[in-house]
């Protein structure tokens, strides 16, 4: 007996009504990704390995997918390296490539491959899945698709401006009510870790602080002291956990937290032009608020970081996020090159309006109309209306054996159709078609010759 199939942990099938559903969520990002100003580019689904280790921290180099090497790879792995059983050794010669852990790294070694064939600022969207080998939970895939907007060669601060506004026209869009665009500075956070005296542990300060929201403030203090922080410099954030008050508010606690800090003094001012410009522009949806805990782990943010929580009633992780990187290119070697860019989560957006019931019921529909088959020359008649309606946009099939006529109602019921077509013997003689409307049963003829009649019914 043949083994039952199954599929890694952390993917998933889609059937017709999730594709269809998750295309709506892309048209739409899509849309306003365009209406924005931005340009579609694809990037392969690999990578060189050095390419992308390096590029995301030790948390996210332990989350990449490493490809092996074709062939008979182990044969070419010295005796002594294969004998450790060291990963770290045995991986560079055993595998050369990795699947993409995101679309931002590959797109900064697009951009200085490319950089004389592109016009700066050069705005980029990119809709792609990444893997990443997490421990799959609710909302949390090891499979899944990025739709990224990033902007290069420009550090004005209102394409920052540009893209808390596209966030907010895309979740208005999907009829999000209640989406949270939280903002933060990493000068901020910088300067935070200069004036409690942990500069030098930068990284770890904030690998632990942006896990806050998931395993709460004993946690995080208890973790950053094993990172190496002190209890004093622990004691010196920790009210910055609980920080609460107005964006203007939260600015002012800030600013007089960080005067002792330069680089934290400019993320201050950089925060408070974005809060203040937006606040005078206004918001559709979304509401934006300052969240001086968050912290993105990715190291190559430098500036402003964004990140997007689901409407409070959903329990879900952030359904975006984004920054500010002034020289992710130069780890390419193409010096100065300041970005700036943003995600949508798709798999999130989806489940979070799937819980909120807020998908057009008509986008399920895959067909209009379907014919029923009663024979050979009546579904030949049939076939030649199906191709006239799709001729005209309408959405028609045939169904291709003349089964029991209830089987093939039920088919329609199933598929929800709307209207099913009829060309019996009799019609075929008559040169005429019926149409019944599912929902209240009511039949319609109309002529062969002029099924426009029918068409503007629908």
């Amino acid at each position: 007996m043949a083994q039952k199939p199954s599929i890694p942990k952390g993917t998933r099938d889609f059937s017709p009504s999730e594709i269809v559903k998750r295309n709506y969520i892309f048209g739409i990002v899509k849309k306003h990704f365009e209406t924005f100003g931005f340009q579609p580019i694809e990037t392969p689904s690999f990578e060189n390995s050095d390419t992308l280790l390096g590029k995301y921290g030790d948390e996210g180099d332990r989350l990449i997918f490493k490809i092996l090497n074709s062939g008979d790879f182990i044969s070419k792995v010295d005796d002594v390296t294969y004998s450790s059983k060291n990963s770290g050794s045995l991986a560079p010669k055993i595998s050369e490539k990795a699947l993409r852990y995101d679309l931002t790294v590959p797109f900064a070694r697009y951009v200085v491959m490319h950089q004389n064939e592109i016009d700066f600022p050069f705005k980029r969207y990119q809709i792609q899945p990444v893997w990443r080998a997490d421990r799959p939970q609710k909302g949390r895939f090891r499979e899944f698709y990025q739709c990224d907007a990033d902007v290069v060669g420009s550090d004005s601060l209102l394409q920052e401006i540009e893209l808390i506004q596209l966030y907010d026209a895309v979740f208005a869009d999907l009829k999000l009510a209640g989406t949270r665009i939280k903002l933060n500075n990493r000068k901020i956070l910088s300067g935070i870790a200069e004036v409690i005296g942990a500069q030098h542990l930068l990284i770890d300060f904030t690998v632990a602080l942006d896990k806050l929201d998931k395993i709460g403030k004993d946690a995080v203090k208890k973790e950053m002291a094993e990172r190496g922080l002190s209890e004093a410099a622990i004691s010196k954030v920790e009210p910055l956990f609980s920080l609460s008050g107005t964006n203007s508010e939260q600015l002012v606690i800030l600013k007089e937290l960080l005067t002792a800090s330069e680089i934290g003094t400019k993320g201050v001012a950089e925060l408070k032009f974005i809060i203040e410009t937006i606040e005078n522009m206004g918001l559709q949806f979304a509401n934006l608020e300052i969240d001086v805990t968050l912290a993105r782990g990715l190291n190559y943010y430098t500036g402003a970081i964004f990140e997007v929580a689901a409407p409070a009633e959903i329990k879900m992780g952030s359904i975006g996020g984004g920054g500010r990187y002034d020289d992710l290119t130069g780890i390419f070697g193409l010096k100065d090159v300041s970005g700036v860019g943003i995600s949508f989560g798709l798999d999130r957006i989806y489940l979070v309006m799937e819980e909120l019931s807020l998908f057009p019921e008509e986008i399920e529909r895959t067909l209009d109309v379907l014919c029923l088959n009663f024979g050979e020359q009546e579904a030949l008649a049939a076939l030649k209306l199906v191709a006239k309606l799709r001729r005209h946009g309408v959405k028609a099939d045939l169904y291709p054996s003349d089964a029991k006529i209830q089987k093939q109602f039920k088919y329609a019921n199933n598929r929800n159709v709307p209207y099913v077509i009829l060309i019996g013997e009799k019609e075929l003689s008559e040169n005429i078609f019926f149409v019944k409307h599912m929902a209240s049963g009511e039949q319609t003829s109309y002529s062969l010759e002029k099924i426009e009649d029918f068409i503007v019914t629908l």
